[in-house]
């Protein structure tokens, strides 16, 4: 990679260029090594022209934008960052429109303060508007997929830009045919919000106790909002320059699902264990959703796990996340994710799976 040319095309495309950047900065988890180069998109036409130069090139390329759910590794990424900094959201008719760099939790606030409901479960959490298709993010019984209409997509191979519809994305828990693929770019989400101002059913137990409702019923989008963001704080879940049990990816594993035959075996290892213990379980596609938290702390890691001196520990308020403490390296956090996966295998033999996106060839969690 020509350095100082490819440094002129970006920067004829639209792109804020600089060379060796620091990406620790651009992440929830403050942690990895500097980029090449870095290429700051401020349009989705700049984007997509940034984009169509380097896959013309076949040029390593790293898309960032709210770096909530990636680990750079500490010897960084030897490409390109392209960082997406589109930030527009529009309003119209209970259709919500965002760019793909839109902090997702301005959205979702600006969206309630409108008067308008359905993503008010969904507050807090870090990232942006266009990892939310990406990943199908969802949170207290609600996931993004059930309220969009339709993406925008640049597609890498042929440098074309289309909506697509819902259908399209093959979405699931927590992921999509969008997520480990470079094949397409969101560019901009499509969401349909009511416009009566109450929030969607309330679905999850713990947020019905918080707002004193019973399952099922709607309130003031607004009160919801308020309560979720309660509750996620409680947890360390809330971004907070201030309180290192933030400086996470938030759940680094998602829920295990499980196929009938396998729950069996994980049922009995775990009542060997525990004894005739009450295991959360959930009907999801194809088999159970078993909680990851809990058969964390179950298999002996309890939060602040392994102690205080550790640069890289368990949250103090809640066992999923994984936490820099304020000068952890990739490798530390690598190295504590891998012997949590251990030891839950160990213990029940379910192998948690990650979910931010790793970002190094040479480690595998």
């Amino acid at each position: 990679m020509r350095v100082e040319t490819l440094g002129r095309q970006l920067t004829d495309a639209g792109a804020v260029v600089s060379e060796n950047a620091p990406l620790a900065g651009l992440t929830t988890l403050r942690v990895g090594g500097p980029a090449r180069l870095l290429a700051e998109c401020a349009s989705t036409a700049t984007l997509v022209d940034v984009v169509r130069v380097l896959d013309t090139q076949q040029v390593p390329t790293l898309i960032l934008a709210g770096g909530s759910n990636v680990l750079i590794d500490d010897g960084g990424f030897d490409g390109v960052v392209v960082r997406v900094a589109t930030t527009g959201v529009r309003r119209d008719d209970g259709v919500v429109t965002a760019d793909a760099g839109a902090v997702w939790d301005d959205v979702v606030r600006e969206t309630v303060a409108s008067g308008l409901g359905g993503l008010e479960c969904l507050s807090g959490i870090p990232g942006s508007a266009g990892a939310t298709p990406v990943q199908n993010v969802g949170a207290y019984g609600v996931e993004v997929g059930s309220m969009l209409r339709r993406v925008r997509l640049l597609d890498r191979s042929s440098g074309d830009v289309r909506w697509v519809p819902v259908s399209a994305l093959g979405l699931g828990y927590r992921t999509s045919v969008l997520k480990h693929s470079d094949a397409a770019l969101v560019l901009e989400v499509e969401l349909e919000v009511r416009d009566d101002g109450a929030s969607a059913p309330i679905r999850y137990r713990e947020l019905a106790a918080a707002v004193g409702a019973a399952e099922g019923d709607r309130r003031p989008a607004a009160e919801v909002r308020d309560a979720v963001l309660a509750l996620r704080r409680g947890k360390g879940m809330v971004l907070d320059p201030d309180d290192h049990d933030t400086w996470s990816a938030g759940s680094f594993f998602t829920n295990p699902v499980v196929t009938p035959d396998v729950l069996e075996t994980v049922l009995g290892a775990i009542a060997a264990r525990l004894g005739d213990v009450a295991v959360p379980q959930f009907p999801a596609d194809g088999g159970t959703k078993l909680s990851a938290g809990w058969l964390i702390e179950r298999a002996g890691f309890t939060k602040g796990f392994p102690g205080p001196d550790a640069p890289a520990r368990l949250s103090t308020k809640h066992t999923l996340a994984l936490t820099n403490r304020g000068d952890a390296t990739s490798s530390d956090l690598l190295a504590l994710a891998a012997t949590v996966r251990d030891g839950v295998r160990a213990a029940f033999g379910v192998t948690l799976e990650p979910e931010p996106v790793i970002v190094d060839a040479n480690h595998t969690v």
